[in-house]
């Protein structure tokens, strides 16, 4: 198949997760696509993936650039140029607008897929400004898929969408995040914490929890990523004393090899609607601490594969990162059932032909 794919190309969780899939996709065989106004943050050089640039007139008439009908139209010349089979839009907000635009422009013969990620329906679509455009545009779209069975229910109990809507994990490839060979006893213990640093993600929360773990264990926090909150967590640090035992690394394109340098992972978000970054730390034999909220629980099996806390305990996800760093067994244990739990249930060899098969369904019916 052909298939185009648009996604907000940046460090959150639906761009990485649309990238990944593109990649995956294009091993298979099938020819990918991607448009949209940057290139994508994974996404590599290579033969069987195209990257076709938005450009955006700025023109004095328009008090703000009208991204949505310039990506509509890219996305038709590309189907046309390129005889794309179908479209994948992540992301409800403008991107499945966009789409339903574009299969306009190409006379209805331009079906197009559109996944929920979360904020796109918690939060963006709720706005009076989006509600009844995000509602249309997701009942407009030729399929519906959502990360998570939470997502999937708040989207039909807030926009009460009669549209069926799959629901299809996010996935990891086990080849690429995989658990370290090396002896951990010739590094320090370590936390990590890998996000987009918004609010929402209450990265300040890993700097707390950090300082209470040192109170026990020699430990240091590895925080990936960058935005919003990353100066405030540099202040906090240095106000708890722990400043020295924090690395700042930005945004990195080598997230499995530094996960493979970490014992547990800190997912403290106030949200989540699947929660990718705890899905790559399992895979990586990394134990995951997160919150009790959105997909998390599909996700993660509280004492089994990781461990689960109310929003803003800091001292209930401290004892339990004490608690692995500790006990050897305990953390070796929880480490093995967390890469299980990855191949069985979400490994990209499950989860993609999903994917292939609902392209299929889609193009067999609109045919």
């Amino acid at each position: 198949m052909k298939i185009g794919i648009t996604c907000y190309p940046t460090y959150g969780g639906s761009g990485i997760v649309a990238t990944e899939l593109g990649l995956e996709l294009a091993d298979r065989g099938h020819e990918i696509h991607f448009i949209t106004y940057a290139n994508p943050i994974r996404l590599q050089d290579r033969p069987d993936i195209t990257y076709h640039e938005v450009e955006v007139s700025n023109y004095p008439l328009f008090q703000y650039p009208p991204y949505c009908l310039a990506l509509a139209s890219r996305m038709a010349e590309v189907a046309a140029e390129q005889q794309l089979d179908i479209l994948h839009v992540h992301y409800a907000i403008p991107h499945s607008v966009s789409a339903m635009l574009a299969r306009g422009i190409m006379g209805g013969k331009l079906p197009f897929v559109t996944t929920l990620h979360g904020t796109d329906v918690t939060l963006v679509g709720l706005d009076r400004s989006y509600f009844g455009i995000t509602k249309y545009s997701i009942e407009e779209s030729d399929a519906v898929t959502s990360i998570s069975n939470n997502l999937k229910q708040q989207t039909v109990d807030m926009f009460g969408v009669t549209k069926p809507i799959e629901v299809i994990h996010n996935f990891v490839n086990l080849k690429h995040y995989c658990p370290s060979q090396q002896c951990r006893t010739t590094r320090k213990q370590r936390l990590i914490h890998l996000s987009n640093f918004r609010p929402v993600k209450r990265v300040l929360d890993c700097i707390r929890i950090l300082a209470e773990v040192r109170q026990h264990v020699d430990a240091d926090l590895w925080m990936i990523g960058d935005g919003p909150d990353r100066g405030a967590a540099e202040h906090l640090a240095h106000d708890l004393n722990v400043f020295p035992h924090v690395r700042f690394w930005g945004k990195r394109n080598d997230v499995p090899a530094l996960l493979r340098e970490a014992d547990i992972l800190l997912m403290p978000s106030e949200m989540e609607s699947f929660g990718l970054a705890a899905l790559e730390g399992m895979a990586s034999g990394v134990v995951p601490i997160g919150t009790q909220v959105g997909g998390v629980p599909e996700l993660i099996d509280d004492g089994e594969t990781g461990f689960l806390s109310n929003v803003g305990d800091i001292h209930g996800m401290a004892q339990k990162a004490v608690e692995l760093l500790t006990d050897e067994p305990l953390l070796d244990r929880m480490r093995n059932a967390a890469r299980k739990a990855a191949e069985d249930r979400f490994s990209s060899d499950s989860i993609i032909p999903q994917y292939e098969a609902l392209y299929r369904s889609v193009l067999n019916r609109v045919s």
